[in-house]
């Protein structure tokens, strides 16, 4: 009998498996459907696009057709495997802004504002930057922590193209910004990033690897989940397989911790969901929350890209010598890159409240189709996101069986009033624009998507619907609140059973202004502490 089973080993999982296993009397099992973190790509930034498409440590989803995006079924990576997502990402650190977490706060996620959430990103983080003065430091760790065990620094190496994103930022009216989580979001800068010594620190690495040989701490890699179990309304265990082989492992308590995707899969799979769907799939119900799988967003995002002169990118760069380099200079050179190395807020003319409300994220490399699809010559790349968008999507079943993925609805550019495309056109002319500054004149060549630099807003809404992708921040299908939509409550337990809850960035009420991974692991150290009080 463990205490608790934790189900998924990405950001959330490995941190409640520190966290909680740090109390010894407290027997605690992690299920991991992926392999262990072996792989030298993982852990070495640039080998992020070595990644790419790596279905051992990728859950490989695509969505359903999106009728606002051409038919277009998009690709969805997801980590799968020790560290989850942390272990493939590009590694930025950023939180997004105090009323991110003021509105999960107003719209009955008791306890999450900023005030209250603030703690566990400063307990998470261990950021190295060194300032100039005492009185930079004492201002910077009011809001970082220096302590924790996520390693924070700036990065080792940077690619002139990026400074040049930097400068021509300023030059069109941006503003420079050395640090994104300080006292104001909007600029543009360099990103801090989630690296240990110039390698990557992904969730494995600092919370898994120094808890992992506590003999309360139980982790099973290649154990995929099929469901939870159930008696009189109360989680009892877990039925999962494993090298070819089924099991059921009873518990004390459960936690679902597979992401936006997986944790409303799994819990549909055990009964709670949408009773009706569930009964047309033969599944028993335990629990009938509609909100299941409901109020998916996520960040749609699309890309600009140039060519320019040989020997500026990443394109053609050698990888097995630029591995070499890397660990012979003790994780110097481009192998510490994490590829989206500057970036960047702002706030477009159609922002509803005094928040940033589109991001950029520069790569000196041409990215077509996530990377997939590998172009000629040498070029950059700067995304552009609409950070918080109306539009909402679903997840739901397609089979009562764990092995077959569930059907991903995005709905992306959905919304009835058209806003998310009208913020997605301010998104691609801002990147024209940036790219026209004189800071590019030596680097700037050919346009390659958009084809040309005078489209029409018609033809760049063509554009759009041809070309946007995810940047990779599902959230929300599990939602926290307290209205008879909301999956958990705010201390994360799943509504109408007992003895389970739901800990990763399904439970977000509403997307933050950046990257989801530092706010999802914010929300795994609060869970913890809410947890160990039971």
């Amino acid at each position: 009998m463990f205490d608790t089973i934790i189900i998924g080993a990405g950001s959330a999982g490995c941190v409640l498996a520190n966290r909680l296993s740090a109390d010894p009397a407290r027997k605690v099992l992690l299920l991991e459907a992926g392999p262990r973190d072996w792989h030298p790509f993982i852990h070495m930034p640039a080998g992020l696009a070595k990644l790419v498409g790596k279905k051992g440590v990728n859950w490989d989803y695509d969505t359903a057709p999106e009728a606002q995006l051409d038919g277009r079924a998009l690709w969805w990576p997801r980590g799968k495997v020790l560290g989850g997502s942390s272990s493939i990402n590009a590694m930025c650190y950023i939180r997004g802004v105090a009323r991110d977490y003021d509105d999960w706060a107003a719209h009955g996620a008791d306890g999450w504002g900023w005030d209250a959430v603030l703690p566990y990103f400063r307990r998470s983080e261990g950021n190295t930057r060194v300032l100039r003065d005492a009185r930079d430091e004492r201002e910077f760790d009011a809001l970082h922590g220096r302590d924790g065990p996520l390693s924070v620094s700036d990065l080792r190496f940077t690619n002139p193209l990026s400074q040049a994103f930097i400068e021509a930022g300023v030059q069109a009216g941006l503003g420079h910004n050395p640090d994104f989580n300080g006292p104001a979001q909007a600029g543009v800068g360099f990103y801090q990033v989630t690296q240990r010594d110039g390698a990557r620190c992904s969730a494995a690495v600092a919370y898994l690897d120094p808890a992992k040989s506590r003999p309360n701490l139980t982790v099973h890699t290649g154990a995929l989940a099929s469901r939870i179990t159930f008696e009189r309304g109360r989680a009892t265990g877990v039925v999962y397989s494993m090298h070819g082989k089924a099991f059921h492992q009873p518990a004390r308590e459960v936690i679902a911790c597979g992401g936006a995707i997986n944790s409303p899969q799994l819990l549909m799979l055990s009964g709670i969901g949408r009773g009706d769907e569930l009964r047309r799939l033969g599944i028993d119900v335990v629990a009938d929350l509609p909100g299941v799988g409901a109020n998916l967003q996520d960040h749609l995002d699309i890309c600009t890209l140039r060519h320019c002169p040989p020997g500026f990118s990443y394109d053609r760069i050698n990888e097995p010598r630029m591995a070499f380099d890397y660990y012979l200079r003790g994780h110097r050179g481009a192998g510490s890159s994490n590829l989206a190395e500057a970036g960047g807020f702002f706030r477009s003319a159609l922002a509803p409240d005094e928040r940033c409300d589109v991001q950029f994220h520069f790569v000196p490399a041409m990215l077509d189709d996530h990377g997939r699809h590998r172009l000629k010559g040498d070029g950059f790349t700067l995304h552009a996101c609409f950070l918080r968008p109306r539009s909402r999507g679903r997840i739901s079943l397609a089979s009562n069986r764990a092995s077959d993925k569930p059907r991903i609805e995005a709905n992306y550019l959905g919304d009835a009033e058209g806003f998310d495309l009208r913020m997605m056109l301010e998104c691609a002319k801002i990147s024209r624009e940036l790219f026209a500054q004189p800071a590019f004149d030596a680097y700037r060549g050919t346009p390659i998507f958009p084809a040309r630099d005078d489209l029409s807003d018609a033809e760049l809404v063509e554009f759009i619907r041809a070309k946007a992708e995810t940047v990779y921040h599902p959230v929300g299908t599990c939602r926290m609140g307290r209205d008879d939509e909301a999956v958990v409550d705010p201390e994360l337990k799943v509504r109408g059973v007992e003895g389970l809850r739901v800990v990763d960035a399904s439970v977000m009420p509403t997307l933050i202004g950046g990257n989801t991974n530092a706010p999802t692991i914010m929300i795994a150290e609060r869970a913890a502490e809410l947890i160990a009080a039971g």
